[in-house]
């Protein structure tokens, strides 16, 4: 009996001399109200701005709660909860974790549905990448970054042509509700496939079956292969749609960072304002003008600028980012409208009159802008385009005068036929994008007379069949894509391709 005494206190003495203290030091605070996805912690005196805060509480699946600190006050820290909140309650303990939130990143996020912090909600299991990013980050400063000089085809007649996107540059998309702009958006991500870009399309507060017909969509044209949906539903929280579009911007720098290009649609920037809007009324801080925070700028202004262009020391990478923003009866005046438009680098303007007058899409070549211009197009569309956008503009007032008079010169007459076709050849069906080849070879048709003769109701006719016949017979389409311009063997190829189809078609040939 006494040799297993002695032996049990050798073993305790043993354990007692190895045992190595660890002293852990943590910050922890006690949570003194909460409600509405807003949590009130005293205690954390040493918090930071945007830190993660872990509470000792779990929700219904079992999960832990996060929260990130976002007022730092003179007695409590204003914690906006991440998640379901009904969980915890006052005299709770949270601890500060001393991270700033930061969501995954990596290639394993390509063809995934997340949420906004980058957890899988696509019901193809959990997303297995070491890498993390911060969700705020300073954008790159004026020395990193280069002028924007290659395009972005969306593969949308009107805007290729009138208001060329560059990689790197900011586009906005904006106007009422339900005039296609997501539609636009779309387009863009599809007709990136073979084009070496990667694709982003964060969600905000949108109706699930909605971007659950965008993945559908997505998926058939094969651009899921080479895109990350970021999605916070309508009826999540307002601070995962606060973070969702930083997240989705956090996902994008991984690529940029390797030297790659990334496209990234925010759909929709108004939700994001009033998702902050808020957050920022129940955290007390004084509203402003239409009761946004003051901040509500700088809310997208450090956004928008981590969309850039670096040189070849950095990487070389890109970032074009296509905001979009919700107008109400067409007022770009309003507040939250007039904020991004003066941050981006100019804007495509859907119109409710050319969209009901079934011009789809509605781009109005008036309002809308590129503020990088030719310098985002190959030269082949830049020789074509020029025209094109003047002649559009020229027809919408020349259309508005003419209603009023019925004797009109020769010359006006010949620019609102022309015009009438120009408007003709911008229409195009939704997920139907044009490599830049067809395009040009559509403008050139137009441009240089050839499509004067063809009567306005058949000009879709003629532009399908126009492309057909080119495809079949030549490689016309792809040395345009491939050089980039037109050159003289080209042009003889076009001419004598645009004559020979012309010649074919018993509508012009009845009219003869």
């Amino acid at each position: 009996m006494s040799n297993t005494k002695d032996f049990i206190l050798e073993q305790l003495k043993t354990q007692i001399d190895n045992y190595q203290g660890e002293l852990k030091e943590q910050t922890v605070g006690t949570v003194i109200e909460v409600g509405d996805g807003i949590a009130r912690i005293s205690g954390l005196s040493e918090v930071m701005m945007s830190e993660m805060i872990e509470f000792d509480t779990k929700d219904n699946s079992g999960k832990k709660v996060f929260g990130v600190a976002l007022n730092l006050e003179e007695d409590s820290v204003g914690v906006i909860i991440l998640g379901n909140y009904e969980s915890i309650k006052e005299g709770d303990t949270a601890i500060a974790t001393k991270k700033i939130l930061e969501v995954p990143v990596g290639e394993e996020m390509i063809g995934r549905v997340v949420n906004s912090l980058g957890d899988a909600i696509d019901g193809k299991g959990d997303i297995k990448t070491s890498t993390h990013y911060p969700i705020e980050k300073i954008a790159p400063g004026v020395i990193a970054r280069e002028s924007v000089f290659e395009p972005v085809q969306t593969g949308i007649k009107a805007i290729d042509s009138m208001v060329p996107i560059g990689r790197g540059q900011r586009e906005l998309i904006i106007g009422d509700r339900q005039l296609g702009k997501t539609a636009i958006a779309i387009d863009a991500i599809i007709n990136q496939k073979g084009q070496n870009m990667k694709c982003v399309y964060v969600a905000i507060g949108q109706k699930e079956s909605k971007v659950a017909g965008i993945v559908a969509k997505l998926e058939e044209h094969g651009a899921m292969e080479y895109t990350t949906i970021v999605l916070t539903g309508a009826s999540d929280p307002a601070a995962l749609s606060y973070i969702a579009p930083y997240s989705g911007c956090a996902i994008a720098e991984y690529f940029l960072d390797k030297g790659e290009d990334v496209l990234i649609v925010y759909d929709d920037l108004s939700k994001h304002a009033v998702s902050y809007r808020e957050i920022s009324l129940l955290l007390r801080r004084p509203p402003g003008r239409e009761a946004y925070p003051g901040d509500v700028f700088y809310l997208h202004s450090r956004l928008l600028e981590r969309s850039c262009k670096l040189n070849k020391d950095n990487g070389g990478g890109s970032i074009t980012a296509l905001p979009i923003i919700e107008t109400q009866a067409g007022d770009v005046s309003a507040y939250i409208p007039t904020n991004v438009i003066s941050i981006t680098d100019g804007q495509i303007y859907l119109e409710p009159d050319l969209f009901y007058q079934g011009n789809r899409p509605a781009v109005n070549a008036g309002l809308s802008v590129s503020r990088v211009g030719s310098a985002a197009q190959i030269k082949a569309m830049k020789k074509v385009a020029g025209k094109i956008r003047l002649e559009a503009a020229q027809y919408r007032e020349l259309a508005a005068f003419a209603q009023f008079g019925s004797d009109l010169d020769k010359e006006t007459q010949k620019k609102l036929e022309r015009g009438a076709r120009v408007v003709e050849l911008f229409k195009q069906d939704q997920f139907a994008p044009l490599l830049v080849g067809k395009q040009v070879i559509s403008f050139y048709s137009l441009i240089n007379g050839y499509m004067d003769d063809v009567p306005v109701e058949k000009i879709v006719e003629f532009e399908k069949g126009l492309h057909e016949k080119i495809e079949n017979n030549t490689s016309i389409i792809k040395d345009i894509g491939i050089k980039g311009e037109i050159d003289e063997n080209i042009e003889k190829e076009l001419i004598k391709e645009i004559k020979d189809y012309k010649s074919t078609l018993e509508y012009l040939i009845e009219n003869k």
